[in-house]
């Protein structure tokens, strides 16, 4: 088949950190159709970590499109119906190349990752279209309008009122929507019950995500993995570093807190300035900074779908603490597979039991690589993005997808 592929930000490899869930579509599905991807990307340096994309496309279309443009027409949309967060995404010169596409080629199936693409697809034609939400980002914008001030806060409001009228509109063009987690499929399926969905989970690559090696060096050190110009990963590194990282330092002074993410904004790279806290920015190959690590923190209070970054780290047999909401789409058993706190003391009285106890580190890093391994499989969840592909649309109504 020919498909059409579509998604809001260049898809690089997971070793670059890159959004793990459309690489692994997209190389998957190279495997037996021919792919052609619809993307932007932020800079020349985020095209050049995804030069493996290009191997698994008949053609990959693309613009740059620096933040300061980005931010100004989103800034443009503020007065209109339409999501800035749609328009921060948007690309005339890629509209214009997808459209001149669509006419001289047809595609049997259509499948955009992120609501925020599928602006690339309005105008390609094709028998069978799946819309991968992943997320509900909407609910992420009324989630952020809760955590921070007024006027910011009431921002946030807006544009996640006229982003869920977007995609509850935008859900209705399309053959089936599918979810990371079940969360999110619920709340979906709360608002637009006509509309077939699905579930295709986030996995893991085990044997890319290969067990570190026996820890035997020391200091201890304490890792965070993510995107770092992230509002979530930026509010959670932060409240560790100054929160509960003091905490820890007070009974392990030697302990180092490891934040490893590209794009670190100036309020994460001033915590290098901290005793003990260290920032990477962009790395060739994540694993290798996560190869000597004792645990690893997902202290997220803004958290949505699966949080990959556990996933791959408990994948790498890397013993991990999460907070309750960063833990909610991961299905695994909070004690035998991971440690769970929420409050800056419970962090700092797991991450230290984690630390001083060989048995509980040993113990954590062995089942939580064998729950994540088994749960969080790609090869299942691409044998489910098959099944959906290979589905026309009464075939799918007929399945019980969104029933």
């Amino acid at each position: 088949m020919n498909i059409f592929f579509a998604c809001h930000r260049y898809p690089y490899p997971p070793n670059r950190g890159g959004k793990i869930r459309p690489f692994n579509m997209i190389r998957h599905l190279s495997e037996k159709h021919e792919v052609t991807v619809a993307t932007v990307a932020h800079s020349r340096d985020e095209v050049e970590a995804g030069a493996e994309l290009r191997k698994h496309c008949a053609r990959v279309l693309y613009d740059v499109i620096p933040s300061p443009v980005r931010w100004g027409r989103a800034a443009a949309a503020l007065p209109t119906p339409w999501p800035s967060s749609v328009q921060y995404f948007r690309s005339g010169k890629l509209l214009k190349e997808v459209a001149e596409l669509a006419k001289q080629k047809k595609f049997d199936r259509v499948i955009v990752h992120c609501a925020f693409a599928a602006q690339y697809a309005e105008g390609v034609e094709s028998p069978f279209r799946m819309m991968d939400f992943g997320d509900l980002d909407s609910g992420k914008w009324l989630d952020y309008a809760h955590e921070r001030n007024f006027p910011i806060s009431a921002a946030y409001w807006y544009e996640a009122k006229r982003l869920r009228s977007y995609e509850l509109q935008l859900a209705r063009k399309f053959s089936v929507c599918t979810f990371t987690a079940p969360g999110e499929l619920d709340e979906f399926r709360g608002l637009a019950p006509q509309v077939s969905s699905d579930l295709i989970p986030n996995g893991v690559d085990a044997g890319f995500f290969r067990l570190r090696r026996s820890r035997t060096e020391r200091p201890p050190v304490i890792a965070f993995l993510g995107r770092m110009d992230y509002f979530p990963n930026v509010k959670g590194a932060i409240w560790f570093a100054t929160e509960v990282f003091p905490l820890i330092q007070k009974r392990r002074g030697d302990a180092v807190f490891r934040i490893i993410g590209s794009n670190p904004i100036g309020s994460i790279t001033g915590l290098a300035g901290n005793p003990g806290v260290k920032v990477t920015g962009s790395v060739p190959d994540v694993r290798e900074f996560l190869d000597d690590v004792a645990v690893s923190v997902v202290p997220l209070t803004l958290a949505r779908g699966t949080q990959n970054k556990m996933l791959e780290c408990m994948a790498m047999g890397v013993p991990v603490v999460a907070s309750p909401q960063a833990a909610k789409g991961v299905k695994a058993t909070v004690e035998r597979d991971y440690l769970a706190a929420s409050s800056p003391e419970e962090f700092a009285v797991a991450v230290l039991k984690v630390i001083e106890d060989p048995e509980v580190e040993s113990r954590l890093a062995a089942n939580g690589r064998e729950q994540v391994t088994a749960a969080h499989n790609w090869a299942n969840s691409m044998q489910k993005l098959d099944k959906l592909l290979s589905l026309g649309t009464e075939e799918l109504l007929a399945s019980g997808s969104g029933r």
